[in-house]
């Protein structure tokens, strides 16, 4: 694919406008209360179980800045106190991109000035708009299991034809208002091999799966990688998953996410689809949030 049939995304597949002009949610306006309320609906034995990875204070290959933990209280203090400072954008800490994280011409989604996020954060389409949560249908689509591996290579593309393909196994169909998530094995290919620089090389998305999660108005879409494939098979365009489904589509991504027990819980319940629950902190102006997704059965 072309990097100018990338950018004509940005027109072909915007969603600007779509839920009015002053709109700082995206595509969460999919997650009506009728659509939550069948999410949760689909609970039949209480079973949860985590999407995040443990707050990482090492630093690594995919990891340069790492979590800042300090005790400002200890048996000394008479109590147990903590401080800690995290830089949640990059390849290391599972995360919730705001609307204001990614820039195209100069434009936010929506058509909002660049010039709206400033040192003082973000005053339009914050994080602290999400307070209410995430709360729908998730769909786990598991690539590995579908091609029969424990993880993809990293730098392994995903195509659109895998997505149906890990579908029809699953049993389902994603559809408007879903959270969906992609698991391409990535922590299982780091414990067995180690870390390595996921900014050059993590397998993702193939920029032809543009049009199809538009196309299937996915609400949110979350990855154990950056969901993009990096390189991005794009010249001139290095992530362009993020470049479309932020700006233009006004899709929220849920970035390094620990996706294997829930890959696991799903094989076991035999479903792929689930209650999954999202609540990032409340930081006015913020441009992304640390999360720890709830898959519930």
């Amino acid at each position: 694919m072309a990097a100018t049939d990338v950018l004509a995304f940005h027109q072909t597949l915007s969603n600007w406008g779509r839920w009015g002009d002053d709109d700082q949610l995206g595509a969460l306006n999919l997650i009506t209360p009728e659509v939550t309320a069948a999410a949760a609906a689909t609970v039949r034995v209480g079973r949860t179980v985590s999407c995040a990875r443990a707050l990482d204070t090492r630093a690594a290959a995919d990891n340069p800045n790492p979590v800042a933990h300090h005790m400002i209280g200890t048996v000394t203090e008479g109590g147990g106190a903590d401080y800690f400072a995290v830089a949640p954008h990059g390849f290391a800490t599972s995360h919730l991109d705001a609307l204001c994280h990614i820039f195209s011409d100069g434009k936010l989604y929506n058509g909002y000035p660049a010039e709206t996020v400033t040192a003082h954060g973000a005053t339009r389409l914050g994080i602290h708009h999400l307070h209410a949560g995430i709360v729908t249908r998730g769909v786990l689509l598991d690539v590995p299991a579908l091609r029969g591996v424990d993880a993809l290579e990293p730098g392994e593309p995903v195509f659109p034809e895998d997505l149906e393909a890990a579908e029809e196994r699953a049993g389902l169909r994603v559809r408007a208002g879903d959270a969906l998530l992609v698991r391409t094995g990535r922590w299982r290919w780091r414990d067995e091999h180690g870390p390595w620089d996921a900014a050059s090389l993590a397998a993702g998305l193939d920029a032809s799966c543009l049009p199809w999660l538009r196309e299937r108005d996915v609400a949110t879409l979350g990855s154990d990688g950056v969901s993009d494939v990096l390189p991005s098979r794009v010249d001139g365009v290095p992530m362009p998953i993020h470049m479309v489904v932020i700006p233009a589509m006004g899709v929220h991504l849920m970035d390094n996410l620990d996706l294997d027990a829930l890959a696991s819980a799903c094989a076991e319940e035999r479903r792929w689809a689930f209650l999954l629950t999202v609540a990032p902190l409340v930081l006015r102006r913020g441009t992304a949030s640390p999360v720890n997704p709830i898959a519930v059965f």
